[in-house]
């Protein structure tokens, strides 16, 4: 049985090590945004001006970044090229679902403070 190893010779393979690479350094920064983030938030919920659920869909935001960061790095030491395809995909998928979620939660940040309180 032949094993699939990645080669520096397929151009498809090296784009895919791109884009995994992409993935995992930007996923990681947004956790980091996601947590500077909820940080802000609760200071100002604290202080008493607003009351949010943001901060805990921002903590969902930054649980799926961190799946992303942790599925592209495997995808990046994987030695089959199925399985680094396979798992690029994944972590693809994943990290636009969480930035989708990250601009509701700019949605619900915006409103929550433009509303006045009742």
């Amino acid at each position: 049985m032949e094993r699939e190893t990645k080669g520096d010779s397929d151009p498809d393979t090296h784009l895919e090590q791109d884009i995994s690479i992409h993935i995992f350094t930007v996923s990681s920064a947004m956790v980091g945004v996601c947590l500077t983030v909820i940080g802000l938030i609760r200071v100002v919920i604290t202080l008493g001006r607003a009351d949010t659920l943001a901060d805990d869909f921002l903590a969902g935001c930054a649980l799926l970044f961190l799946v992303s960061c942790l599925l592209s790095y495997w995808a990046l030491r994987s030695r089959s090229v199925r399985r680094m395809h396979r798992l690029e995909k994944v972590a693809d998928a994943i990290f636009i679902v969480a930035m989708i979620g990250m601009v509701g939660v700019c949605a619900l940040i915006t409103y929550t403070v433009s509303v006045p309180a009742r």
